[in-house]
């Protein structure tokens, strides 16, 4: 059985939960997200995990993501604990490549893991990003430079790329 702790983290008019385990972040979820949508998540891919509140554990997270979203910090240190496909993890791997305020296209995220032609797979193993902004998917936007979908909605993705836009001036 595996523990799993959570925490709240707010800034400004974002509300998001985070949740980790013994070796690192493992969720972040969407703004304005319920208890019961963060215990629905981690069950998924933790099945056997106990869920319970420690906001002293997960403070340095805490911090850092709300530096991130105040502009104070550009990058994340701490450890991460994420599950997924094989697929997946190499895609989000490539999505720490890209640098802070800049942003790439599904096509060139497809190019980047020598895939060019699974761009919709790219965009659905985004989509599956558990750590959101920790793993910076709102950089990829539509090839037309579009601001296309993104997990945690789009007034955060806008709020994230200008935040980058603005940090790197």
């Amino acid at each position: 059985m595996e523990m799993i702790c959570y925490s709240a983290v707010k800034q400004d008019h974002w509300h998001l939960y985070i949740a980790k385990t013994e070796r690192g972040l493992c969720y972040v979820s969407s703004p304005g997200a319920t208890i019961e949508e963060l215990e629905s998540k981690i069950k998924k891919h933790y099945p056997e995990s106990i869920l319970y509140r420690n906001d002293e554990a997960l403070k340095p997270y805490r911090e850092e993501l709300q530096e991130y979203l105040e502009g104070k910090n550009r990058e994340f240190t701490l450890p991460v604990d994420i599950k997924g496909t094989v697929f997946q993890k190499q895609i989000w791997e490539a999505l720490k490549k890209i640098p802070y305020g800049e942003t790439w296209s599904y096509s060139e995220v497809a190019k980047a893991i020598n895939r060019p032609a699974a761009v919709r797979a790219v965009g659905a193993a985004i989509g599956a990003n558990p750590v959101l902004v920790t793993i910076p998917c709102h950089r990829v936007i539509g090839k037309n430079g579009a601001i296309t979908g993104y997990r945690g909605g789009l007034e955060l993705k806008r709020y994230l790329l200008e935040l980058e836009l603005e940090g790197n001036k």
